[in-house]
């Protein structure tokens, strides 16, 4: 069983019900007293007006005890006597959480009852006022990075790097990448996009090769056979490197100079290749599995997280992060939309609507067994003195209205008892 705490507000509600029924039991001795004088002064011949004061007194004395019964029968045994059908909370407190439960589904949690009520409040547009105040749109932001904080300090970054990791391996590996290099590669050469790239390559080449001359002539020296005399060997030397660097210096300098030409050609037909020759195909392929499965590639993948990490959280922390910034104007913007937008409010209502009814109508058993089972739950003594402490100053004014209306009606009946009599 679960026993309440009493608060000081609840100790003063006690002591105002004490008070009542001190004023409810004072009027019930008052008209009783009434009733004993009115009686030996009607017996004494005091004339007919003790009559009247007499049967008025006795009513009253009957409606205020009928009246004292039936609110004292509802928490306890008046007397302390068991009479059937009394102490009704205590006994029937099980009874009365099932009846409010089933009370609750049936008049609150019905799907017709919440869709009226939300669309009566008009919700779209509410929000849209409050989200286009500048003030309610910081505090959004400010809770929304507080949760995206929250929720980035309790992944573990293990977890999270395993399973980004995995994700990216088993989309790189599904995918076929061939046909979309391919279509990429023949889009940049038919706009010419390689040109550049080519231009860096045929400069950086020019510019190492006048850098580094003594070295390729070496090279060349160093492959000639050892019976050839070495003056033949530094002139072919001297001729190879002279060639060279005309041939990269043409093709720096001349646009349309064969070379590129070639190269134009070989990169498009490598571009057709990839998206429809089969063994190129295949061959990329195995060229992006044996990449994937370098340990380099798959710590550059498992990085990517911390990276991420890093920039939403400094992001989110940062009051003027394009992050939130960003967040902030597309909630003001939502915001004024929502003001404005009958046709948006009225999406907007219809989703709170149906998410509403859904969950009223799925978790309704649930909700209203949460009240049947706390109700059941209370102890039943201490629930008895709960309620009396909150109403129980107002059932006391059924006493007093019940002496006054018994007195009254016991005045009536007797007029009207004398009015015939004569």
């Amino acid at each position: 069983m679960v026993s309440f705490s009493y608060t000081a507000a609840d100790a003063e509600k006690s002591r105002g019900v004490r008070r009542m029924k001190a004023l409810a039991t004072s009027l019930l001795v008052a008209v009783a007293v009434i009733y004993a004088l009115a009686t030996w002064a009607e017996h004494s011949g005091a004339g007919a007006w003790a009559g009247y004061v007499a049967a008025a007194a006795e009513a009253g004395m009957v409606g205020a005890l009928a009246d004292w019964f039936a609110v004292t029968a509802l928490f306890r045994h008046p007397l302390g006597l068991p009479i059937p059908h009394t102490a009704i909370i205590p006994k029937k407190k099980d009874q009365l959480g099932t009846s409010l439960g089933a009370f609750v589904g049936e008049n609150f949690l019905s799907a017709d009852v919440v869709r009226g009520r939300l669309r009566a409040l008009g919700i779209g547009r509410r929000l849209g006022g409050w989200l286009s105040d500048p003030a309610h749109a910081d505090r959004v932001t400010s809770e929304l990075s507080t949760a995206l904080r929250g929720a980035l300090t309790v992944l573990r970054d293990s977890d999270v790097q395993a399973v980004v990791g995995e994700a990216i391996t088993r989309r790189a590996e599904a995918a076929e990448i061939a046909p979309g290099l391919g279509k990429t590669l023949d889009r940049l050469v038919t706009d010419g996009a390689h040109r550049r790239a080519v231009d860096l390559v045929c400069t950086r080449a020019h510019d190492w090769l006048v850098t580094h001359g003594d070295s390729v002539m070496d090279a060349v020296q160093g492959g000639a056979p050892g019976w050839t005399p070495r003056f033949v060997d530094r002139k072919v030397g001297e001729r190879v490197y002279r060639e060279l660097l005309r041939f990269v210096t043409e093709m720096r300098d001349m646009p349309a100079h064969p070379a590129r030409g070639a190269i134009d050609r070989f990169l498009t037909d490598f571009a057709a290749d990839l998206q429809a020759d089969t063994d190129t195909r295949a061959r990329v392929e195995r060229l992006k599995g044996d990449l994937l499965a370098r340990p380099e590639v798959q710590d550059i993948i498992a990085s990517a997280w911390s990276s991420v990490r890093a920039l939403v959280l400094a992001a989110a922390e940062d009051d003027h992060s394009q992050l939130r910034l960003r967040a902030r104007a597309s909630l003001i913007s939502l915001g004024r939309r929502l003001s404005t937008d009958a046709r948006l409010q009225g999406k907007v209502d219809t989703w709170v609507e149906s998410a509403a009814t859904y969950l009223v109508t799925t978790y309704r058993t649930e909700i209203t067994s949460l009240i049947t089972d706390t109700v059941a739950g209370w102890d039943a003594a201490q629930t008895s003195k709960k309620i009396e402490a909150n109403i129980g100053r107002d059932l006391q004014f059924i006493r007093i209205n019940g002496t006054v209306v018994g007195a009254l009606a016991g005045l009536l009946i007797h007029t009207l008892s004398r009015a015939a009599g004569a």
